[in-house]
């Protein structure tokens, strides 16, 4: 009986260690860039922090690109993991 609940144990502590270093901090880099009409401030850049596995942080901030129109000013952010 012994000697399954320390495989167990040993286990359980496995799968764990496993799954916490699959998820890490990625940073999103955006660049956001204004057109249309003069006078529209430069392009910007905003960074986040994205907690998650490698594929879900790369889709949750390829998400996070757009593109805007609104009375003839167009605004596109084009996001990536960096």
């Amino acid at each position: 009986m012994k000697f399954s609940a320390t495989i167990f144990i040993t286990l359980a502590i496995a799968i764990i260690v496993s799954l916490a270093s699959c998820t890490k901090s990625y940073t999103c880099h955006c660049n956001i860039v204004y057109s249309g009409t003069p006078g529209l401030p430069d392009s910007s850049v905003q960074e986040y922090t994205i907690h998650d596995t490698k594929s879900g942080a790369k889709s949750k901030c390829d998400a996070e690109s757009e593109k805007h129109v609104h009375d003839g000013i167009q605004s596109v952010e084009t996001c990536y993991l960096y």
